[in-house]
């Protein structure tokens, strides 16, 4: 079993490059689709205290029912952000990356590199054809 987790979302490009620059440090990571297997309220206040941002911060708004459910407000409280969060998965934000080195949403997706405790083996360009790893390994800084 690794110790490296990411709570992906196979149809997410971030997702995806976040993983393929996982796998590209040579480790297979434990993947939680957290859309089919939800974190539930206490993984999610571990996840959010451990990242140490706020709950909003961790909200999606695009593609999901956050404007339905009108959470801009500002009188949701956190707690009731993250019950709307485990009610519906996909307000989560993804990707969520946990190594030893720490917990963060890697957006973008090269923000998973500060998290790898082993150097990328392989040159690699995101999806869109950015590379983002150098032939020796290193990464680009733009």
């Amino acid at each position: 079993m690794s110790d490296i987790t990411i709570f992906h979302n196979p149809a997410c490009g971030t997702s995806r490059n976040a993983l393929a620059l996982i796998r590209n440090s040579g480790v297979e990571p434990t993947i939680v689709n957290y859309l089919e297997t939800p974190p539930g309220r206490a993984r999610l206040v571990e996840l959010l205290a451990a990242m140490g941002i706020p709950v909003r911060a961790l909200l999606r708004r695009k593609g999901t029912p956050y404007d339905d459910l009108k959470l801009d407000d500002p009188a949701w409280t956190d707690d009731q952000l993250i019950d709307f969060m485990v009610a519906h998965p996909l307000l989560m934000n993804r990707p969520v990356v946990v190594t030893p080195l720490g917990t963060r949403l890697c957006r973008p997706s090269e923000a998973v590199l500060d998290l790898l405790p082993s150097p990328q083996q392989a040159p690699f360009a995101k999806e869109d054809g950015e590379a983002v790893i150098d032939a020796e390994g290193r990464r680009i800084v733009r």
